[in-house]
């Protein structure tokens, strides 16, 4: 049976609506210009996990309540990673997110970059003004992991020659720091010792190393709705699927693959013949296993907590994570 995000959101309905409000005024702007790119950025904002994973690990860890830190450390995450994927979108040239234009093709990157500036400054104000160092510094340390991931596998990508180690190393620092700092900051929010926080920090971590996996299996068709088929092989990324595969295929067709992709990843002709190899290989249902694993480690660790309505609601959002269609 599917998890419907609906029955996650109900014990922090009430969390959530207020968050929404707060997190409206902390991007207002009396510049008419920036008023209305955050109006548009607002509207066009997606499911909203991360605060979800913020609120729900709190209420978790806390007897079921939240403080104002929680609402604060919720939008301080939204704003540094809105301007995280602003700039993103500058730098891959995107003219798309979530289904809507991108920032820089209706304002030009300019603009774009002017306003992840700006997010970037009202999320680090927002803590100072409050006091939230803790907070910030979780925030901070994740957004600097992000960048290094970026970085890594950008750096790894020319030669084609990532390794497993290398791989979660990269997923470690560029996706599941993200969620891992939404966890964290729950916990911190409500005053938790370091033990909680670094728990729910390690909860996070794998269920965001899960959940890239799960992003990577999209590319080889695992679903009917998820992202383009083999835009990970057309960009040169090295997924957990492929990696497997390309260790365990003899010297002679690992040489052959990676020249492929290498040199003809624009071919679809190519990508299919990279997924017909990865799947023939075992690649899919290895990834598979290694998602499920974390998840069920991620599982074990929020199990050490009291049982709770939003305990089994952070179950159900890891659930739904690695259950995703897109």
């Amino acid at each position: 049976m599917s998890i419907n995000i609906n029955d996650i959101l109900a014990p922090i309905s009430e969390e959530m609506n207020t968050f929404e409000q707060k997190f409206r005024h902390s991007m207002k702007s009396d510049v008419f210009l920036l008023d209305k790119i955050m109006n548009y950025i607002v509207k066009r904002k997606g499911k909203q996990l991360r605060p979800m994973f913020v609120m729900l690990t709190a209420k978790t860890v806390n007897h079921g309540q939240v403080k104002e830190d929680s609402f604060r450390g919720a939008a301080l995450i939204e704003l540094l990673h809105t301007a995280t994927l602003v700039h993103d979108d500058v730098v891959d040239d995107s003219n798309m997110r979530r289904g809507f234009f991108s920032l820089n093709a209706l304002w030009k990157n300019k603009i774009a970059v002017l306003v992840g500036d700006y997010l970037l400054s009202r999320g680090l104000l927002l803590a100072v003004d409050n006091g939230d160092f803790a907070l910030l510094k979780i925030v901070s340390e994740a957004v600097r992991e992000m960048s290094e991931g970026e970085l890594l596998q950008m750096e790894k990508a020319r030669k084609l020659d990532i390794t497993e180690d290398v791989y979660f190393e990269i997923i470690k620092r560029k996706t599941a720091s993200l969620i891992s700092s939404c966890c964290a900051v729950g916990a911190a929010s409500v005053g938790s010792d370091e033990n909680v926080i670094a728990q729910m920090k390690l909860f996070g971590e794998k269920v965001g190393i899960a959940f890239q996996i799960k992003d990577d299996l999209f590319d080889f068709g695992t679903d009917e709705i998820g992202k383009p088929l083999g835009i990970d092989i057309k960009e040169k990324k090295m997924t957990l699927p492929l990696i497997y595969a390309l260790q365990n295929a003899t010297w002679w067709e690992r040489n052959v693959i990676i020249k492929k992709i290498k040199y003809f990843s624009e071919s679809k002709t190519v990508v299919n013949e990279v997924i017909d190899f990865v799947k023939k290989s075992g690649g899919i249902e290895y990834a598979t296993n290694t998602m499920n694993q974390f998840t069920a480690e991620a599982m074990a660790i929020l199990n050490q907590f009291p049982d709770s309505e939003y305990k089994t609601a952070l179950q159900g959002l890891v659930t739904y994570t690695i259950e995703r269609k897109k």
